[in-house]
Parts: C-alpha cells; structure tokens; sequence
C-alpha cells in the first residue's frame, strides 16, 4: 500500500496505483458465498448440471467477485498517512463482464480516479478496478469504488 501525505494524494489521481496477487477462486469458496447468501443456483453450486452451460463448469457469483475487492485492495492501493481508520463507502458503478469459472485466478488492478477533501479530515478516494482472471483478455468486472479515510490531522 503506497502511503502518501494527504496534500499530495490528488497528484496521484489517474496513476495506477496497485496490482494484486492472483487469487484462486475454489469450489469450496464459492459454495461458503451461496451459503452465507443463500444463493444456492446450479451456476455456481452443481457442477454436474453446469457442465451443460456455456462454461461448461461453475462459475463464481458476480457477488463474491465484487465482495473479494477490499480483499485484493489491502496491499494494492494508495492511502493518506496518518490514518486513523479507513471504511468501504460503496460503489458508484460496477458492470459484470465475463463469468469467474471455478478454480481460475483473479487480481485487480487499481488506478485512482478522484480525490475528494471532506470535513473533518476525511478523504474519499475513488479507485476504477479491473478484476482480471488469468489467461483472458476481458475482465470478469469494473467497478469504481469509494473509500473513505480520517486522518489524524
């Protein structure tokens, strides 16, 4: 995670700022999300009935690719120094563009987008994140997420 002082995170607006790891997407973690959200559909649950899809497979939730976000952004990203807490404020946009089969990897990549100085000494953060999946060229997802930081001074 690149730390910067908070007067120069808008030099840093349009940079990429991170690229994570590759991530495994197993069975076993896309049957805990159908559990934990109780979407139980063949898609992502049966590999037997999936091996008659366009996959051919399973495939992971669009869900549980946006929920691994923060996951993949915690060593991938930029931030203001002396923090005092960080929190997910939402996302303004998210578009699902190619299906996660089982047991491929994802990563994200992360560039800044806009920088905004709130009250308090707060600053909300908007990266534009791509989650790849390993050997393909379109992204399983985009999304522009929010994150907002209060810093100590």
């Amino acid at each position: 995670m690149k730390v910067v002082p908070a007067s120069e995170l808008q030099n840093h607006v349009g940079e990429e700022v991170g690229v994570s790891d590759w991530l495994e997407v197993t069975q076993e973690r896309i049957n805990q999300f159908a559990e934990a959200t109780n979407d139980h559909q063949f898609i992502h649950v049966d590999p037997e009935m999936a091996k008659n899809t366009p996959w051919g497979t399973t495939i992971a939730h669009g869900f549980l690719t946006l929920s691994l976000i923060p996951y993949l952004s915690a060593e991938n990203g930029i931030m203001p120094d002396n923090i005092q807490m960080a929190v997910n404020y939402g996302t303004d946009k998210v578009r699902f563009l190619e299906a996660v089969p089982v047991n491929s990897k994802i990563r994200g990549r992360f560039v800044l987008s806009d920088v905004q100085e709130k009250p308090g000494n707060r600053w909300l953060l908007k990266s534009d994140v791509t989650i790849e999946i390993e050997g393909k060229e379109k992204p399983a997802a985009v999304a522009e997420t929010l994150a907002l930081f209060v810093t100590t001074e």
